[in-house]
C-alpha cells in the first residue's frame, strides 16, 4: 500500500499506539520503527523530561543518561516536585487527542482514554544486561542503577496519579514478553499484531 493510500485510510479512523514497558525492554527503539512503518508521529516522554533536565541545567543527556548519578538526581528532584511530569503529560494528552501518534511513553496507558496500548515484558536480570551492554558498564551498576531508578519511578506515579508502574496491567491489550527476543523480532509481531487488529 502507497503512504498516500495510508494517509487516506487513516484520515477516516485515526490510529494511536501506546508502547510501554520498563528500562530496558526494548520499548523506545520499537516505538520508533512502528511510527516509521504506519506513518505515525513519534512521541517520547523520556525525550520531553531530558529536553526539562536541560532547561534546568543538566549537562550529558545522552543515551543511558537516566542511569548515570545525573540522571538519578534528576529523578529525584521530579519526585520533590511532579509539575515535571504533569506538564508533559498534559501536553502529550492533547497531542494524542489528534491521533496518528505512537507515544513511547510510562504514563500514557493509564492517562490516555482510547488507543491501543502495548506492555513489553522482561525480567530485571535480562533488563540490566541490555543496558549494561547498551551503555559500556558493568552488570551490577546496571543493575543497581535501574532499580534505584524504578523505585523512585513508581514513587512518582503512585503519588501523582494512583497507578503502580509495573504492576498494574489492567490498561493493556497486548502484553508482550520479550526476554527471549530480540529487537528485530519483536517489531515484526507487533507489525503483525497492529495491521490485523487495527488496520482491518
Amino acid at each position: 500500500m502507497t503512504r498516500s493510500k495510508r494517509t487516506k485510510n487513516r484520515s477516516q479512523e485515526s490510529l494511536t499506539i501506546c508502547i510501554c514497558g520498563m528500562a530496558g525492554s526494548g520499548k523506545s527503539t520499537v516505538a520508533k520503527q512502528l511510527a516509521q512503518k504506519f506513518d505515525l508521529q513519534y512521541l517520547s516522554g523520556g525525550d520531553a523530561l531530558k529536553a526539562m533536565a536541560m532547561e534546568e541545567g543538566y549537562k550529558n543527556i545522552e543515551r543511558g543518561w537516566w542511569e548515570s548519578a545525573e540522571g538519578l538526581r534528576f529523578l529525584e528532584k521530579r519526585n520533590r516536585n511532579p509539575e515535571f511530569d504533569k506538564e508533559i503529560d498534559e501536553k502529550f494528552i492533547e497531542l494524542a487527542q489528534h491521533g496518528n501518534v505512537v507515544l513511547d511513553s510510562w504514563t500514557m496507558p493509564w492517562l490516555l482514554k482510547g488507543g491501543f496500548k502495548i506492555w513489553l515484558e522482561a525480567s530485571t536480570e535480562v533488563r540490566a544486561k541490555r543496558i549494561a551492554h547498551r551503555d559500556g558498564t558493568n552488570f551490577e551498576e546496571a543493575l543497581t542503577a535501574l532499580k534505584n531508578k524504578e523505585t523512585q519511578t513508581r514513587n512518582i506515579y503512585k503519588k501523582l496519579y494512583g497507578f503502580s508502574f509495573g504492576e498494574d496491567f489492567a490498561p493493556f491489550h497486548l502484553i508482550l514478553d520479550t526476554d527471549s527476543l530480540k529487537p528485530d523480532e519483536v517489531y515484526p509481531i507487533l507489525c503483525t499484531v497492529i495491521s490485523n487488529m487495527l488496520l482491518k
